[in-house]
């Protein structure tokens, strides 16, 4: 029994590569012979539905006496295609079934499975169970997304009683006769188009509002059309206003902080340069380094000498620092030119080029 077990799963993989690639016929023959090996709810689920769609009522007789006419010439065939069966699949073998039903149909009817009386109330409910069906977050068998759009195409073009009325009076014969030379299958995902994406019909049911019949879609369309000009004409006015508006920003922002910098930033206590606000010379009393303070500096600063001369030296070391090391770098410069062009004269200027910062900053040291 358990042998009737590996084969009856060897023949339920067959089946579904079968159906994957369109053959309904060989995977009912295959189906059968997996159900008699070793019946399974699975495989009995399968049978009915493609049977159900095919409209084969006597699929599995015919199935079984092929099957043993067949069955040493496709053994070797069969048990190679059963070794490639070994990648996971993330949808069902019921949603395959369903979206290769949908390919075949030949209506918009069809597609949603309702007669040709069916009213606005049974449209939604079909719509609402083949949407949640066929949507691709959930679907992801092969076809899934254009079988989506075909249901969200027949639901727009049949729940509007203009478009319904001239589809039941033309149908889809004028697109197949025209596409008739490039294929044999109609595509239903174009042509009687509604003015709604399935996406957007989804979204209406499972997401928020709903309009309640085609007389207010039309009514919106309407209202959209009269004022669009008038909408068009405010947008761009609007939009030049605020480009202006981003352009000027940055300038405006660097004003704004200005103004507020002069209100939060005092000025500085002392400064290395005299000017009409530091008008008063002083010397530090360690390096008797020259700096200029406001008039006002002995009574309000009095108590923090030491530390303002600090800082002043610091500063004026610094800056000693900095022209040293610039010196430094324009005599080398020139010795390297010097002795790179083999000129004396410039060499000998070079050796004499005076270092007045370097010098003064290392007698401070010295």
């Amino acid at each position: 029994m358990e042998g009737n077990k590996d084969e009856s799963e060897r023949c339920m993989k067959i089946a579904l590569k079968c159906i994957e690639v369109g053959d309904e016929d060989k995977a009912l023959k295959f189906l059968n012979k997996a159900n008699r090996l070793y019946p399974s709810e699975k495989a009995k689920k399968l049978i009915a539905s493609l049977t159900e769609m095919n409209g084969h009522a006597n699929a599995e007789s015919k199935t079984e006496h092929e099957g043993v006419r067949q069955r040493k010439h496709s053994h070797s065939k069969d048990k190679s295609e059963s070794n490639k069966e070994n990648a996971t699949k993330d949808y069902t073998d019921e949603q395959l079934i369903s979206v290769k039903r949908i390919s075949k149909c030949k209506d918009y009817y069809e597609i949603l499975a309702v007669s040709k009386e069916a009213d606005e109330s049974d449209l939604k409910k079909a719509y609402r169970k083949l949407a949640l069906q066929m949507h691709p977050d959930k679907n992801k068998a092969p076809g899934a997304t254009e079988a989506f759009k075909a249901i969200g195409n027949a639901f727009s073009v049949l729940n509007d009683p203009d478009k319904r009325r001239k589809y039941d009076l033309y149908g889809p014969e004028q697109e197949i006769s025209s596409s008739r030379g490039r294929s044999q299958e109609y595509d239903y995902s174009h042509g009687f188009e509604g003015d709604i994406s399935p996406e957007e019909l989804f979204n209406m049911f499972f997401g928020g509002g709903f309009p309640s019949s085609a007389t207010a879609r039309s009514r919106h369309r309407h209202t959209h059309n009269h004022r669009t000009y008038y909408y068009q004409q405010n947008q761009n006015q609007t939009e030049s206003g605020y480009t202006l508006f981003l352009q000027l920003a940055p300038i405006l922002l660097l004003v704004l902080l200005s103004l507020l910098s002069s209100f939060f930033v005092s000025d500085p206590v002392f400064s290395m340069h005299r000017t009409s606000k530091y008008s008063v010379e002083r010397k530090t009393y360690n390096l008797r380094v020259p700096y200029f303070v406001k008039d006002d500096f002995r009574p309000e600063y009095k108590g923090d000498l030491r530390r303002i001369e600090r800082q002043v030296e610091e500063e004026y070391i610094s800056q000693l620092r900095s022209n040293c090391w610039r010196e430094r770098s324009y005599k080398e410069n020139m010795l390297w030119t010097a002795r790179s062009s083999g000129d004396p004269k410039l060499y000998q200027r070079a050796q004499e080029l005076k270092t007045p910062n370097c010098d003064q900053l290392q007698s401070m040291y010295s």
